[in-house]
């Protein structure tokens, strides 16, 4: 058996997430080392002035100083890391401030993904065990802070498109009361609508037979569906729940005012003020899922890009350096 032991680091809207991970280069699958978020908001103001604003920046790198001392401690060298950037790193003016500050700290650059790439990175994460548990095709919907991806395909994804439309990029445009107006749910869930609109041009939703959610947002929102007392991986992965019983959820958590949302016990502190955002725009998505595929229930997996990521970081080391 040929492990490799590897790091991934997803830099995205919200969030920074890192994977140390054994790598079974021979089966793709791989063994956690150790897994961590850190809300950084990244993405914060981006939408209006275009740059990472200087707080944002401090933010991550003392996440990206966390994610360089795991490494060291797990024994990863700087060739067996990948680091990419998502949704708010693609367009804005001061990105190569951004890349300096993690190649000091971490001795990679950072990768500006497309979200061509970032969804297939995320659809090779998510599915890599459903293989035998789900019908194909399946659609993976990976909601983030500034973008959303949509991958459909079987074992390998088919079509894919990423969409400008997020819990932190909605929250920013339109949700300014607490809690959010009938006002401003509609005019954040007619943006999600008109980015549907330009999926369905790109990707055949109605061939869906698999719904599968990831990231923050999804798994959030499935533990507001379990009512957990805690936040649980092991508990929400893989778990299968009908329709009606996410959209009830996404409705509680569109609905309740922010200190009702800060004292749930499963909601990260970070997500707290983008997660009724969040909650509107699965909704829309799974309302819409259901009148053009008939979809029924859904599938979530805390499995996504951070590991799709972590996969491809063990080809690259494998192939010598050369790209996936």
């Amino acid at each position: 058996m040929s492990v490799q032991r590897v790091a991934a680091v997803d830099c995205g809207t919200n969030s920074l997430r890192l994977l140390v991970a054994d790598v079974d280069t021979a089966t793709g699958t791989l063994r956690d080392v150790e897994r961590t978020m850190r809300v950084v908001r990244l993405g914060q103001g981006v939408d209006a002035t275009g740059a990472f604003a200087p707080e944002a920046l401090a933010r991550t790198f003392a996440a990206v100083d966390e994610a360089a001392d795991a490494c060291r401690r797990h024994g990863v060298a700087p060739g067996a890391v990948r680091f990419v950037a998502t949704s708010a790193s693609r367009d804005v003016s001061n990105r190569e401030e951004f890349a300096a500050g993690v190649r000091t700290r971490l001795g990679v650059d950072p990768e500006v993904v497309s979200g061509d790439e970032e969804a297939r990175l995320s659809f090779t994460g998510a599915t890599g065990e459903l293989s035998g548990t789900g019908r194909a095709p399946f659609l993976v919907v990976d909601l983030g802070g500034g973008s959303t991806e949509f991958v459909l395909g079987e074992r390998e994804p088919l079509a894919a498109l990423s969409v400008d439309v997020g819990s932190v990029r909605l929250t920013e445009r339109h949700l300014r009361s607490d809690p959010p107006t009938a006002e401003e749910v509609a005019a954040a869930r007619a943006d999600v609508l008109a980015a549907l609109r330009d999926v369905e041009r790109a990707v055949p939703l109605a061939r869906t037979r698999t719904l599968v959610g990831v990231a923050g947002t999804t798994t959030t929102i499935t533990a507001a569906a379990l009512d957990l007392r805690a936040y649980e991986p092991g508990v929400l992965h893989g778990a299968r729940l009908p329709l009606a019983q996410v959209l009830a959820a996404c409705e509680r958590l569109i609905g309740a005012p922010r200190a009702e949302r800060a004292a749930m016990p499963f909601l990260h502190p970070g997500r707290v003020d983008v997660i009724a955002a969040g909650a509107l725009a699965w909704r829309t998505v799974l309302e819409h899922l259901a009148q053009v595929a008939g979809v029924t229930e859904v599938v979530t997996s805390e499995h996504d890009l951070l590991d799709g990521t972590a996969l491809s970081a063990a080809q690259r080391v494998v192939a010598g350096g050369s790209g996936v």
